[in-house]
């Protein structure tokens, strides 16, 4: 199979190297002068992993499209709908399935990345996410995980399973897309909170933070319209431990460098992520406590000691 990959960072060359690993036809591209890229193309590595000289690199995005029989897209969730409009400048073949390798939800809109792909492209465009647990570092190891794919159309879930799976990762399909799709952006946001508690040295709080938070998003999803139990699989609790412990995480990493007062250059979707969950919060009358505070933490500058506490250790009630 042809496998393209869209973007060069942290997951679109790992994504590279691992559909090269289980015996594909590889294509990465990068924008025109992408540090990125041209770091890929100078050494064939980057500081998580070494790519093989059977992968293809290239800046040319029509070039890129038309080698896949699968484009996979990896970039920053807040860039989707500009790049989008890239894909559809590009004249991309409508019957092109495209994976979502990213987590997030449009700021702005609240809208969820597979709703911005059918609003830039077309509404029959062939789009999955492929979201869960795992870091580059542990996969490249030999660390393996289980991961989920989902699709509105079931037929096209079964085919990216079948060909993605591996001894390295084992994926289940994914039914409910709304919320998985809901469950994998908010996850990032409970791993800045994560990070907040240990940057306030209050980490015995995770498991609260680990049975609110997805308490919280399953009353979200389920007001939306999805099923409140996606919450509790792999998109969501299931990638708790990879983003509220370990330290590969950066949302994690920004939420404790946020509260200790250190500058955190890489991205964090979670920041994007909070206002957007907050607009749902508003639109379908939903509270989500947590997200809240991390937004009046950041956000509204509003002391991280206190919010948290009050989060957490405020008056009693029913759970």
């Amino acid at each position: 199979m042809k496998i393209t990959v869209l973007g060069c960072g942290r997951w679109g060359s790992f994504h590279a190297w691992y559909a090269d690993h289980i015996g594909h036809d590889v294509t990465l591209w990068g924008r025109p002068g992408s540090q990125h890229l041209q770091e890929l193309l100078e050494t064939r590595k980057n500081e998580y992993l070494g790519l093989p000289a059977s992968i293809a690199l290239t800046s040319d995005l029509k070039a890129a499209l038309d080698a896949a029989d699968i484009c996979i897209i990896s970039i920053s969730a807040q860039q989707l709908r500009s790049f989008a409009r890239q894909l559809k400048a590009a004249g991309f073949d409508p019957s092109l399935p495209f994976v979502l390798a990213m987590k997030g939800l449009e700021e702005g809109s609240g809208k969820r990345l597979t709703t911005v792909m059918a609003e830039e492209l077309e509404p029959a465009v062939r789009t999955a996410v492929w979201v869960g647990p795992g870091h580059v570092q542990d996969f490249i190891s030999g660390m393996p995980n289980c991961m989920v794919i989902a699709s509105a159309d079931e037929g096209l879930t079964h085919f990216l399973v079948d060909t993605f799976t591996s001894p390295l990762i084992r994926f289940y399909y994914g039914q409910d897309l709304l919320g998985i799709e809901i469950g994998a952006a908010a996850k990032n946001v409970m791993g800045i909170a994560a990070g907040m508690l240990d940057g306030a040295h209050l980490t015995s709080l995770k498991g609260a933070l680990m049975a609110r938070g997805a308490h919280e998003l399953s009353v979200l999803v389920a007001a939306m319209g999805g099923q409140a139990m996606t919450v509790y699989g792999l998109s969501h609790l299931g990638d708790y431990e990879a983003t509220l412990f370990s330290l590969h995480s950066n949302n994690r990493r920004f939420g404790q460098d946020f509260i200790e007062g250190r500058p955190f250059k890489k991205l964090a979707e979670g920041v994007s992520t909070t206002e957007a969950l907050l607009d749902l919060s508003q639109k379908y009358g939903v509270e989500l406590p947590i997200t809240a505070a991390v937004h009046a933490i950041i956000k509204e500058k509003k002391d991280p000691h206190e919010v948290l506490k009050n989060l957490f250790l405020r008056s009693t009630k029913c759970e």
